[in-house]
């Protein structure tokens, strides 16, 4: 296999190489893509699984897919021993505990891997195991900087891949509802939908840590990786929720949540990319350990209609979603259409009429299949070789206004792109910013944007 990764065999096999994992809790269901030739199917009777990153929500994705009779997992690789060793010992008749990364992709009989570390490391890891040649599913974010996203996509198209994204609301009976009657006509022409994740946490955030040093059975260096090296904070490696407070290992809020929702609209309308982005927000109300904005509002100008996005750490109020009153987290998304207003989140479709504009207008048929699951329908593509529905063809749609959205927000300035090319217009800095630069020795495979 070519490595992408300039250590000597010394520090190969000195280094840990995966880091903890942290999270959260296309058109139809399986994208009609032709199959690759046989050579390239798993080679198992049963799909031979295994994990990089073994913490909350990378343990949550192989207890879905360890569940399934035609898997058997074979492989945990973390930087942290402590949660390497749990996922070794529940699987511990079959399974191989790996400190490094790359040992654990050259194992000859592993099929696919769950990804599941903090997204600092998702676009290394992904094009790792791509060139290994083995099946991915990728937990959201699926990259922190534009031309990462890139090079993930061209990397599972350039070695035949089977890669599913984690947005596994995506697989929901509702999202499939809600797409059905957006296409169906009802709402009339949509100009606007408006979007928003929030929560409060109040001005204290996520707090303050006494200053400490990283766990025994921590390689702490190995897991901030091509992030540049910061003091050990015992929050940062706690869990999703608090990584979120930190821009260099996740990209705040809007990278953590956004792609759940605004998944949504561009499903249902077959978004493609944004014309222009606009962002404004920071870091106004919160003091803690960590350096992400707590506010953040986007804008996203497409053809024929505007996309919104709202984001707060400060005031959880949810318009029609509000729920019970108290401080929650809440998600929305609001299709503004000229004969009707349709509100939803991952459980609620509610339309609201203009008037006597959708009398008589039924609900849609049925029309979408239901979802095997999110993570059995990635096992079910690795055994056809048709990609499924969240892979990253498809999910760039979402990613791309994304990362837009943070170079905007960095920047101050609207961001100019076209979608034919690819490529962000008028703006070198932006262009420039959307590489991303990493700490030695790691380097990022530009080899993967051509």
């Amino acid at each position: 296999m070519k490595q992408p990764f300039p250590l000597s065999r010394r520090e190969f096999i000195e280094k840990a190489g995966t880091i903890t994992a942290i999270g959260f809790a296309a058109p139809t269901l399986v994208t009609a893509t032709e199959p690759t030739p046989p050579a390239h199917r798993a080679p198992n009777s049963r799909i031979h699984l295994g994990i990089i990153g073994c913490g909350n929500m990378g343990r949550a994705n192989l207890a879905a897919c360890a569940s399934q009779s035609d898997v058997v997992v074979t492989a945990a690789c973390d930087v942290w021993k402590e949660h390497r060793d749990a996922v070794v010992q529940q699987f511990k008749d079959t399974c191989k505990g790996y400190s490094d990364f790359r040992e654990m992709v050259a194992q000859k009989d592993l099929d696919a891997v769950i990804i599941a570390t903090p997204p600092h490391w998702h676009t290394l890891l992904t094009i790792a195991a791509c060139e290994a040649g083995k099946d991915i599913y990728l937990q959201k974010p699926m990259t922190l900087h534009l031309a990462e996203a890139f090079a993930v996509r061209n990397a599972v198209k350039r070695h035949d891949r089977i890669c599913q994204i984690g947005t596994q609301i995506h697989a929901s009976e509702n999202y499939r509802r809600v797409v059905e009657y957006v296409r169906s006509g009802n709402l009339g022409p949509i100009g606007v939908v408006r979007s928003f994740n929030v929560l409060n946490q109040g001005p204290e955030g996520i707090g303050h840590c006494a200053p400490a040093q990283p766990p025994a059975g921590l390689d702490w260096d190995m897991w901030c990786g091509p992030a540049a090296k910061c003091a050990f904070n015992s929050n940062l490696v706690s869990n999703g929720y608090f990584h979120n407070s930190w821009m260099a290992f996740s990209g705040g809020w809007t990278c953590g949540m956004a792609a759940h929702v605004i998944d949504l609209p561009i499903w249902a309308m077959d978004l493609g990319y944004p014309l222009i982005t606009s962002s404004s927000g920071g870091r106004f109300v919160v003091k803690n350990d960590g350096d992400a904005y707590d506010h953040h509002e986007v804008l996203w100008r497409y053809p024929n209609l505007t996309l919104t996005w709202m984001s707060s750490l400060t005031n959880s109020y949810g318009f029609d979603l509000e729920g019970e009153p108290k401080t929650h987290q809440r998600i929305g998304i609001y299709f503004h259409g000229a004969n009707g207003t349709l509100f939803a989140d991952y459980n609620t479709l509610k339309v609201v009429p203009e008037g006597d504009r959708m009398k008589e207008k039924a609900a849609p048929p049925r029309s979408i299949a239901s979802s095997p699951g999110h993570e059995r329908e990635w096992l079910d593509c690795v055994k056809s070789r048709r990609q499924p529905s969240c892979n990253p063809d498809y999910h760039i749609k979402v990613h791309v206004p994304i990362m837009l959205s943070m170079l905007s927000l960095k920047l101050g300035r609207s961001i100019h792109f076209d979608p034919t090319t690819e490529k962000i217009i008028g703006d070198h800095e932006a262009t420039r910013l959307a590489m991303p630069e990493y700490r030695a020795p790691w380097k990022f495979p530009k080899k993967y944007l051509s």
